[in-house]
C-alpha cells in the first residue's frame, strides 16, 4: 500500500464529530465535492449498470445508496422498500446508515430525514464518510497535488511508461494536472473527478475532493498489484498443466506407435505358409534373426520407457493435485501388455516352425534326388526291353537257339524280378514325397506312373514271350548248361554290382557322430564282402572261358555270343572296376562327414558352456535387483546409486549376449537341431535378458519417483524407512506389491476403521488403474498426501477473479494483458463462453476452467 505523509492527516481522516445543519459549505468546496463525489460514486455504480446525475436528489429514495454500498463492500444489504412514500424512503436510507454504522463508523448528526429531504451538506458528509471507510481509510496525503506533481509522481511510480516525470514543470501546474488526469482516464480507467481549473483556480482546494480522487489512483494500482500476483499464480498452474498435457500427448503417441508396430508384426509371425525351396526358407530364418536382434530390442526399450513415462506422469499429477491420467480407449498400459503378450505368443513357435520346415525341405530334396537317381537307373535298364520282348526270333531259330532263347528269357525274368525291388522303392519314395507335400510332386508322380505302367507292360510282354517259348520248348532237346549257368550267375552278380554302385553313390543325411559311425561300420562290412565277390566274379568268368573252350572244341553255331544273356565278361569287369573305384570315394565322403559332425559337436559344447554361465548370471542379477528394491539399507539416493551400478554392469555384459547370438547362428547355419550339453535355448537367454533390462529400468524409475515424492512432500529418510518397513511387513508374498487383503490389514494396523465403501474409496486413490495391487509408490503417496502443499481450484479461481476486476467473467484482452502470450492463448483456447446474466460479448468462463484443471468438471 502506498502511504503519503502529511501534517494535515488528522484534519480530514476522522469523520466529522458534528455536522452543523445551518452552516453552509464554502461554495468552491461544495462544487468540487459535488463533482468529485459524483464521479466517485458513478465509478462504482457503473459496475451495477447505473449512475447518478444529482448527488443530493438521486440518493433520496435510498435505493441507489444501498446499491452503492453493496457494490463497494461486496456484501448484501437488507431487502429495500419499493414504495414511493416518504416512510419507504426513510426506511431505505436508515438501512444504508445502519450498514455504515455496522462497519464501525460513527455517524454524528446525520439522519435519514436530511438525506431524504435532499440536504446537500449532509448528503456530501455521508458520502465522505463512506469514502473514508471504504476507500481511503489507510491513505494520507502529502503536498504536490495543487501543482499536479503529486498526481504525476504517483502514476510514474507505478506505471513509469505512462508519464515522463523528468519533463514536468512545477511552474505549469495546469499542464501537469491535465496530463495526469488524461492519462488516468485513458490508461487507468479512472474517471475525471476534478478539473485542473478547480484546483489551480482555488486558493485552498477541498482536501476531501482531492483525497477521494487520490484514493481512486491508489485502488487502481492496488488492483494492478493483485492482478500481477494472481497472474503469477495462474502462470504457475498453467505451466504444470501444459507440461502434464505434453506428457500425456507423448504417451498417447508412443503407445499408438508401439501398438501399430505390434499390429503389423503379428500377421508376419502368424504367416506359416512354407516356401518351396531351402534358400527361401533360410531367408525367412535370417529375417527372423534380424527381427529378434535388430527390430524387437528397440521396441522392448520403448515398452519399458512407456511404462516409466506413465508412472512418472501419474506421480506428477498426484503431486500437483490433478486427477489420474486415463489413456484413451485401447492405449492403457494393460492394453500394451496384452498386445505384447499376443506378440510373444505368436513369436514363440515361429522359429521352431522355420527349423522344422528347413528340416522337411532338406529331407524332401534328399528324397527327390534319390528318386531321380533310382528312376534314371531303372529307365536306363528298361530301355529297349519292350522291343526285345516283342521279337519273334524264335520262329526261325535252331533248336539250340530256341533253347538259348528260353534260357535267356528265364534269365530276363530273373533280372526282372530282381528289379521289382527298385520299382517298389521308386513308388515308395514318390509316395513319401506326396505325403511330405513336395512342391514338384506332379512331375514326380507323372514319372513314377510312367515307370509303373511300363513295368506292367513289361510283365505282360514277358508272360506272352514265355508262353511262346514254352510252346516251342517241346521241340528243343539240347541246352547249353554252361551258358545257362553263366547267365544265371552273371545276372544276379551284375545286379549286385549295380546295387553296390548305387549304394556307394547314395547320398546321406546325418546329424550326430553316432549316425556317421553307423554308416562307416556298414561300409566297412561291405568292404569285407569284396574278396568273396571277387571269387564269384572269377567263377563267372571261368564259366565263360569254359564255354569258349567248348565252342572252340566242338565248333558249335553259337560261337562268340551267349544266347542267354547280354551281360558280357567285359561288362562285368568294367562294373567291377567301377565298384573298386567307388569304394575309396565313399571312404573319403564318410571321413569328411565324420569331421563335420565333430565340428558340430564342438559348436554344441561351445554354446552350452556359455549358456550355462549366462543363464544363471541373469537369474542371479534378477534376484539381487529384487532384494535391493525391498531392502532399507542407506538412503534412496544410495539405493539409486547401487541400482545404477547394477545397470552399468548389466549393460557391460551385452557383448557376451551378442557372442552367444553369434554361436547360436553358427549352430543354426550348421543345421544342428538339438544340444545335450545345456538346458538353455537362445530363446530362454533372450527372454531373460530382456526381462533383466526391463526390471532394472523399472526399479530405477520407482526409486526416482520415491525421491520425487519424498522431496515434494517433505518426507524424511526416517519416515521413508518406516514406510518401507511397514510395506515390507505386509507384503506377505514378497513380490514388491501388496494385494487387496494385505493393504486392508496394513490400514487396520494403523488404526483405520472403515467399511467397504471407505476402503473402496481409498483403493480408487492408491490403485486408479484397478490392477488389484498397491505399489510402494502408491503407498507412500497415500501415507503423505494430507501434508502436500498444492494449489486448489478455489485458489486459481480467486486469482482469475482478481485479473477480471471482480467480475464473474474475464475477456480475451484481459488475459492477454495479464498473462504471458503462450499461457494467455492456452486459456483462451480452452475457456468456455460465459453465459451469466451479466455477460458481455466475448466474455469467458474462468470458473469452469479452474475446476476443470483439477478434474472437478470437464472442459
Amino acid at each position: 500500500m502506498d502511504h503519503y505523509d502529511s501534517q494535515q492527516t488528522n484534519d480530514y481522516m476522522q469523520p466529522e464529530e458534528d455536522w452543523d445543519r445551518d452552516l453552509l459549505l464554502d461554495p468552491a468546496w461544495e462544487k468540487q465535492q459535488r463533482k468529485t463525489f459524483t464521479a466517485w460514486c458513478n465509478s462504482h455504480l457503473r459496475k451495477a449498470g447505473t449512475q447518478i446525475e444529482n448527488i443530493e436528489e438521486d440518493f433520496r429514495d435510498g435505493l441507489k445508496l444501498m446499491l452503492l454500498l453493496e457494490v463497494i463492500s461486496g456484501e448484501r444489504l437488507a431487502k429495500p422498500e419499493r414504495g414511493k412514500m416518504r416512510v419507504h424512503k426513510i426506511s431505505n436510507v436508515n438501512k444504508a446508515l445502519d450498514f455504515i454504522a455496522s462497519k464501525g463508523v460513527k455517524l454524528v448528526s446525520i439522519g435519514a430525514e436530511e438525506i431524504v429531504d435532499g440536504n446537500v451538506k449532509m448528503t456530501l458528509g455521508m458520502i465522505w464518510t463512506i469514502i473514508l471507510r471504504f476507500a481511503i481509510q489507510d491513505i494520507s496525503v502529502e503536498g504536490g497535488w495543487k501543482d499536479g506533481l503529486g498526481f504525476c509522481a504517483l502514476i510514474h511510480r507505478h506505471r513509469p511508461e505512462l508519464i515522463d516525470y523528468g519533463k514536468l514543470r512545477k511552474d505549469d501546474p495546469l499542464t501537469n494536472l491535465n496530463t495526469a488526469f488524461d492519462v488516468a482516464e485513458k490508461y487507468l480507467d479512472i474517471p475525471k473527478m476534478l478539473d485542473a481549473e478547480d484546483i489551480v483556480g482555488t486558493a485552498r482546494p477541498d482536501e476531501k475532493a482531492i483525497m477521494t480522487y487520490v484514493s481512486s489512483f491508489y485502488h487502481a494500482f492496488s488492483g494492478a498489484q493483485k492482478a500481477e500476483t494472481a497472474a503469477n499464480r495462474i502462470c504457475k498452474v498453467l505451466a504444470v498443466n501444459q507440461e502434464n498435457e505434453q506428457l500425456m500427448e507423448d504417451y498417447e503417441k508412443l503407445a499408438s506407435d508401439l501398438l501399430e508396430w505390434i499390429r503389423r508384426t503379428i500377421p508376419w509371425l502368424e504367416n506359416r505358409v512354407p516356401e518351396n525351396t531351402m534358400h527361401a526358407m533360410q531367408q525367412k530364418l535370417e529375417d527372423f534373426r534380424d527381427y529378434r536382434r535388430l527390430h524387437k530390442p528397440p521396441k522392448v526399450q520403448e515398452k519399458c520407457q512407456l511404462e516409466i513415462n506413465f508412472n512418472t506422469l501419474q506421480t506428477k499429477l498426484r503431486l500437483s493435485n490433478r486427477p489420474a491420467f486415463m489413456p484413451s480407449e485401447g492405449r492403457m498400459v494393460s492394453d500394451i501388455n496384452n498386445a505384447w503378450g499376443c506378440l510373444e505368443q505368436v513369436e514363440k513357435g515361429y522359429e521352431e516352425w522355420l527349423l522344422n520346415e528347413i528340416r522337411r525341405l532338406e529331407r524332401l530334396d534328399h528324397l527327390a534326388e534319390k528318386f531321380r537317381q533310382k528312376a534314371s537307373i531303372h529307365e536306363a535298364w528298361t530301355d529297349g526291353k519292350e522291343a526285345m520282348l516283342r521279337q519273334k526270333d524264335y520262329e526261325t531259330a535252331t533248336l539250340s537257339e530256341i533253347k538259348a532263347l528260353l534260357k535267356k528269357h528265364e534269365a530276363f525274368e530273373s533280372d526282372l524280378a530282381a528289379h521289382q525291388d527298385r520299382v517298389e522303392q521308386i513308388a515308395a519314395i514318390a509316395q513319401e514325397l506326396n505325403e511330405l507335400d513336395y512342391y514338384d510332386s506332379p512331375s514326380v508322380n507323372a514319372r513314377c506312373q510312367k515307370i509303373c505302367d511300363q513295368w506292367d507292360n513289361l510283365g505282360a510282354l514277358t508272360q506272352k514271350r514265355r508262353e511262346a517259348l514254352e510252346r516251342t520248348e517241346k521241340l528243343l532237346e539240347t541246352i547249353d548248361q554252361l551258358y545257362l549257368e553263366y547267365a544265371k550267375r552273371a545276372a544276379p552278380f551284375n545286379n549286385w554290382m549295380e546295387g553296390a554302385m548305387e549304394d556307394l553313390q547314395d547320398t546321406f543325411i546325418v546329424h550326430t557322430i553316432e549316425e556317421i559311425q553307423g554308416l562307416t561300420t556298414a561300409h566297412e562290412q561291405f568292404k569285407a564282402t569284396l574278396p568273396d565277390a571277387d571269387k564269384e566274379r572269377l567263377a563267372i568268368l571261368g564259366i565263360h572261358n569254359e564255354v569258349s573252350k567248348i565252342v572252340q572244341t566242338y565248333h558249335v553255331n553259337m560261337a562268340g555270343t551267349n544266347p542267354y544273356t547280354t551281360i558280357t565278361p567285359q561288362e562285368i569287369n568294367g562294373k567291377w572296376d567301377h565298384v573298386r573305384q567307388l569304394v575309396p570315394r565313399r571312404d573319403q565322403a564318410l571321413t569328411e562327414e565324420h569331421a563335420r559332425q565333430q565340428h558340430n559337436e564342438r559348436l554344441r559344447k561351445q554354446f552350452g558352456a556359455q549358456a550355462n554361465v549366462i543363464g544363471p548370471w541373469i537369474q542371479t542379477k534378477m534376484e539381487e535387483i529384487g532384494r535391493i528394491s525391498i531392502e532399507m539399507h542407506g538412503t534412496l539416493e544410495d539405493q539409486l546409486s547401487h541400482l545404477r551400478q547394477y545397470e552399468k554392469s548389466i549393460v557391460n555384459y551385452k557383448p557376451k549376449i551378442d557372442q552367444l547370438e553369434g554361436d547360436h547362428q553358427l549352430i543354426q547355419e550348421a543345421l544342428i537341431f538339438d544340444n545335450k550339453h545345456t538346458n538353455y535355448t537362445m530363446e530362454h537367454i533372450r527372454v531373460g535378458w530382456e526381462q533383466l533390462l526391463t526390471t532394472i529400468a523399472r526399479t530405477i524409475n520407482e526409486v526416482e519417483n520415491q525421491i520425487l515424492t519424498r522431496d515434494a512432500k517433505g518426507i524424511s529418510q526416517e519416515q521413508m524407512n518406516e514406510f518401507r518397513a511397514s510395506f515390507n511387513h505386509f507384503d506377505r508374498k514378497k513380490t514388491g506389491m501388496m494385494d487387496t487383503d494385505d493393504f486392508r490389514a496394513c490400514l487396520i494396523s494403523m488404526g483405520y476403521n472403515m467399511g467397504e465403501a471407505e476402503f473402496a474409496r481409498i483403493m480408487s486413490i492408491v490403485d486408479p488403474n484397478r490392477l488389484g495391487v498397491v505399489t510402494f509408490q502408491a503407498f507412500i503417496d497415500f501415507m503423505s498426501r494430507e501434508t502436500a502443499d498444492t494449489d486448489t481450484a478455489d485458489q486459481v479461481m480467486a486469482s482469475f477473479k482478481i485479473l477480471a476486476g471482480d467480475k464473474n467473467y474475464i475477456t480475451m484482452d484481459e488475459l492477454r494483458r495479464e498473462l504471458p502470450p503462450d499461457q494467455a492463448e492456452y486459456c483462451i483456447a480452452r475457456m468456455a463462453p460465459y453465459t451469466g446474466p451479466d455477460s458481455v460479448p466475448g466474455a469467458l468462463d474462468y470458473m469452469s476452467f479452474s475446476t476443470a484443471l483439477y478434474g472437478e468438471s470437464d472442459l
